[in-house]
Order: C-alpha cells, then structure tokens, then sequence
C-alpha cells in the first residue's frame, strides 16, 4: 500500500500529490483492533472503576480550560469531517466550513499556550523519566496527570501543530475574502503540503478514536465528567492520584 500518490507536473517531472487515502482504511481497522484487544485485557485484568464519587468535590479542570477542550474537540471534528467526508464519496460544499474550523483550531491553540506558558503549569504535562514507571508499579500514583494522558496529549499536540502549519500554508493557497488564490508554491512544495496534511489527519483519525473510547471506558468516566463539570470527588483523588504531587483545591 502507498503512502503517497505521484503525478506528473507540468515539465512532465513526477511530483508528491498527496496522500494516498487507501491509509485510511487502514487507520480505522488498526484503531478497530487495539480498541477491542483493550477491552479484552480490561475484562481478563477485571478493571474496575476506583473509588465513588462520595466526598468532597475537587477542582480538576476550570471553566476556562472545559471551553478549550470542548472548543478544540468541536473544531478537529469538523475539520476531520469536511476533510474526510468528501474523500470517502459523501459530497458537499465543504471547503469554506473547513478553512472556519481551522482558524478557529489555530485561534484556540494559540490562546492555549500562551496561557499554558504563563498561567498555568506547563511542567505538569511533561513526561519525566520518573513517570516511565507508573505503568508497571501499582504503588506509583501519578499527580494531575497519569503517563497515558501526558503521552495522549504529546501526541495530538504534535499532530494538531502539524495539521495547522500545513494547513495555513495550504490555505494561503485558495480564495478567501481577504486573498485571491496564489500560486507561488510550486507544485512539489504543495504535495509535501498534501501529503503532511493527509498524514496527521490520518494519524488524528486514529488518535481521536482511542481517547473517545477512553473517554467512556467505566474506570476513567470520572475524567470524562469532570471535563463536563469540573471536578472530581476527594475519594477519587486518594484512589487515583498521589495527593503528595497533586493538590487540588475545593
């Protein structure tokens, strides 16, 4: 299977066109079998969600951090939609809801790591060789975040920086109410574009399919609803997270 299409350019020299979208099969099928061989692990491990939601309520995530999330996770939507759709042979008018979609991912990418550079605790997402650990050492409690949530997150924030800076090259390539269509990037510059585009897109695909099931797994649903609202219970810290590492306030 290729994982780029070719074609010939005006001097009759073969170029990178893209993508070749055959992937994409393949990323659903790889995400379909690491999901199902999880949930059978989970049902020969009897993974069980800890602790009740009994107890005093801790701030996990504020306001303005749940409207990141929900905006950021709205707009990749999008964009995996009208990006996709139309590959996939579901056609519509597209291209003006998906350039939207990405502003508002940049705008939103942007605003979050100003803040998380001058507000927030940017250390706290690092990956430590300490953390390395955590999965083989049931005594080993992380703080705010787990290992597998600071991987998820190094994961898709590389993926999205790579979908945003090619897709802003991209963009300064069509018609928009501010530009008329450019063509100063040659055509074997524009495939890289295509093909680097495709690939993180491809590769959100999958990514995005995991933290969804995740999302719902029974023992992490606690996560998932202190995205919605904010908090978890005293009892699910002292279960879940090292007190010590992470102090969270009521």
């Amino acid at each position: 299977m290729d994982i780029a299409k070719v074609r010939e350019d005006v001097w009759g020299r073969e170029v990178i066109a893209g993508v070749s979208w055959d992937l994409l099969w393949l990323v659903v099928v790889a995400a379909f079998v690491v999901i199902i061989a999880h949930i059978v692990i989970m049902l020969v491990l009897k993974a069980k969600a800890k602790a009740s939601d009994a107890g005093k309520r801790l701030e996990r995530h504020t306001p303005f951090d749940r409207w990141f999330h929900w905006v950021t996770a709205a707009s990749v939507f999008v964009l995996l939609v009208t990006g996709v759709f139309p590959i996939i042979g579901i056609n519509f008018s597209w291209l003006t809801i998906h350039w939207i979609a990405g502003i508002v991912l940049t705008l939103a990418i942007v605003v979050h790591i100003v803040r998380a550079c001058f507000w927030q605790d940017a250390m706290s997402m690092w990956i430590a060789p300490s953390d390395l650990s955590e999965p083989f050492d049931d005594a080993q409690k992380p703080g705010k975040y787990s290992l597998a949530q600071k991987t998820m997150h190094l994961v898709m924030s590389v993926l999205v920086l790579v979908v945003i800076a090619t897709g802003i090259a991209l963009f300064l390539q069509i018609d928009t109410p501010w530009w008329e269509r450019s063509n100063a990037m040659t055509e074997a510059t524009l495939g890289w574009m295509f093909l680097l585009h495709g690939l993180s897109t491809l590769a959100l695909i999958g990514v995005t399919a995991l933290h969804m099931y995740f999302a719902v797994r029974p023992e992490k649903l606690f996560y998932t609803r202190s995205m919605f609202k904010g908090w978890i219970s005293e009892h699910e810290l002292s279960a879940n997270h090292d007190p010590a590492r992470w102090k969270p306030s009521e």
